[in-house]
């Protein structure tokens, strides 16, 4: 949900540098005031011939339940099969789940979620269990804060640390922030690379990274340059 700019450039003026097509009919709005769509619009004609969006349950479905704070760093998956065509992709070369670790919540936040559906957020909270700074807030304002992720839609911009002040990490159906592994899903990571350290420099890891299936696509188009 926050714009970013990815630059390709050649040395050599009788080359025009192409971007991607897009390939998916995805819609992303900039979360704050004045929203934006950040995806290219595409125009009617065509977009019968592009997938449908990737969605959070699309890319976390087949995760294993776990508690509050749980720390695993090798488990099975929650479903033999992958359950969607992204899963797929990333699952690719790997039998086991590995970095599906989370922080703990404190009890005040674990009371909190009690009221947040999915696609919610601070809103929904009852006034005298909000944090101070919110409830001096304006209804417009911090969007995405303390928000439940919504399985059909899309997650929050993957930060350095999954906090629910900063952002919408709540799980869709289960009581916890999004786990390590759960982030790098969200960032198109395969399943096949492991993060190391402590979770919270696997979170740091996983906030701070381009998506690889967006580098991949540039790749593609850096290769078809470098071949004129």
């Amino acid at each position: 949900m926050r714009f970013r700019t990815i630059f390709i450039a050649i040395h050599a003026s009788n080359i025009e540098i192409e971007f991607p097509e897009p390939l998916y009919d995805a819609k992303a709005v900039t979360n704050f005031t004045g929203a934006k769509e950040l995806c290219l619009e595409v125009l009617p004609l065509f977009a019968p011939s592009l997938k449908s969006q990737t969605n959070v349950w699309d890319a976390i479905s087949d995760m294993p339940e776990i508690t509050s704070g749980e720390k695993n760093e090798k488990i099975k998956y929650g479903s033999l099969n992958p359950q969607s065509e992204y899963q797929k992709i990333l699952r690719n070369g790997s039998d086991y789940v590995y970095n599906h670790s989370c922080n703990n919540l404190g009890k005040i936040n674990l009371e909190r979620l009690k009221y947040i559906p999915q696609g919610g957020s601070w809103r929904d909270i009852p006034f005298d269990l909000l944090p101070a700074g919110l409830k001096r807030a304006k209804r417009s304002d911090h969007t995405k804060r303390y928000g439940r992720l919504d399985p059909n839609g899309l997650c929050s911009t993957v930060l350095t640390k999954c906090d629910p002040h900063w952002g919408s990490f709540f799980h869709p159906t289960q009581d916890r922030v999004i786990s390590v592994r759960e982030a790098a899903r969200i960032q198109s990571f395969p399943d096949s690379y492991h993060f190391t350290g402590s979770v919270t420099q696997q979170y740091e890891q996983v906030g701070n990274a381009v998506p690889p299936l967006m580098a991949y696509e540039i790749g593609k188009k850096i290769m078809n340059l470098l071949n004129q």
